[in-house]
């Protein structure tokens, strides 16, 4: 081959984050032939951490690709060539630069089909499945209807995570009901003004995530981590606080480091950012570790609490249940009244081999007493 004749690059995997160092072939975005440009999706990887597109690091054609749907690929390995377009033949070299062998004349190989996948909490609008796919399972004649399908990668790590998790804690959930009206009238009053300076939504998410925090200070053995051989306790005097996020591909939880700085509206920002990355698909997996609690926004499609699962290695998680309106007796300059009032439900669970009933019930006290009496709209500001 002659070295006049244009180069291609071709597209390794990249670093796909701490500790990752091999990831799934989900799906191949474009096929042998299809021009590309420098920077749009080119597959869709799969770790036990995250979901993530591999752009092409180029324009031009995809010329050949080298691994298929479902392989397991190491980081670094060699994924496609891209050619400049108008180019049949070329010679082929490495971005960044390694030494690589020139690519020899062939036919490309036939496309496969793409499985459909969603894309995930930092995640893309996902496509419908393909019934032409060979991953789109289809009911048989005999089957009564049924559809059998390969469960998703994500779907078998949140799996083994939460079994795990079950296996390796001694979990206990404790629950408490609080009057947050204080807070729905704040929010009546500022959420436009709000919305217009910030471009944020103002939910009570943020309020319920900063009154954690400032329990965490006070109550630090829900801030921390038991090591493999319960021998040992980390306390943490930062809160790098994880977000359960809720996505068509599964659970997610990215990490908002050094929450314990941060303001009401900072922490709304931050949610809503992790969020809507997490659900285009461009949350990295960094972003997925680290945390020391977790709080996960179980009534956010409507259920009063839950039980949730501790997000390992930490020793403890808030669920926040939906905000509904009751009638709620409440005393008054020593007389009973029956009032109208917005109510959730606040439900820890907690890793009994390092915290008590006594010390969850104190922790949920303490967030419960902030959310009623701690925010006035200069915490909003």
């Amino acid at each position: 081959m002659s070295t006049e004749q244009l180069a291609g690059t071709i597209v390794h995997m990249p670093a796909l984050g701490e500790s990752v160092d091999e990831g799934t072939v989900t799906r191949w975005l474009k096929q042998p032939g299809d021009p590309v440009t420098a920077e749009e999706p080119l597959l869709e990887v799969a770790t036990d951490k995250v979901d993530t597109e591999i752009p092409s690091p180029v324009s031009g054609v995809l010329h050949r690709i080298l691994v298929e749907e479902n392989d397991v690929v190491a980081v670094g390995a060699d994924l496609a060539v891209i050619t400049e377009a108008g180019t049949e033949s070329t010679q082929i070299s490495s971005a960044p630069p390694q030494s690589a062998p020139a690519a020899q004349p062939a036919s490309p190989p036939a496309a496969v089909p793409p499985v459909p996948v969603t894309t995930p909490p930092a995640v893309r609008s996902s496509p419908e499945p393909d019934p032409t796919s060979p991953a789109a399972a289809q009911p048989t004649p005999d089957s009564g209807g049924t559809v059998v399908e390969k469960l998703p990668r994500i779907r078998q790590t949140i799996a083994r995570r939460m079994v795990e998790s079950l296996q390796v804690a001694a979990q206990l959930t404790s629950v408490v009901e609080v009057d947050v009206t204080a807070i729905a009238t704040l929010r009546t009053a500022h959420k436009d003004d709000f919305h217009a300076r910030t471009g944020v939504k103002l939910s009570f998410l943020p309020f319920f995530a900063k009154a954690a925090i400032a329990a965490l200070a006070q109550h630090r053995v829900l801030n921390a981590s038991l090591n493999p051989a319960v021998t040992e306790v980390s306390y943490f005097e930062h809160c790098h606080l994880g977000m359960a996020v809720d996505s068509e591909r599964g659970l997610m939880v990215p990490v908002i480091r050094d929450a314990h700085l941060m303001s009401i509206e900072q922490l709304a920002r931050a949610i809503a950012d992790k969020a809507e990355r997490v659900r285009t698909g461009t949350i990295s997996p960094d972003e997925l570790s680290g945390g020391t609690f977790t709080l996960t926004n179980t009534g956010s499609r409507g259920a009063l609490f839950d039980t949730p699962i501790i997000n390992q290695p930490q020793t403890g998680i808030l669920g926040t249940g939906t905000v509904v309106e009751r009638l709620v007796p409440t005393r008054r300059d020593g007389g009973l009244r029956i009032d109208v009032r917005s109510m959730a439900y606040l439900s820890l669970s907690y890793d009994h081999r390092v915290v008590d009933g006594a010390d969850a019930a104190r922790f949920l006290t303490t967030v419960k007493h902030t959310l009623e009496h701690g925010f006035t709209a200069a915490d909003l500001l």
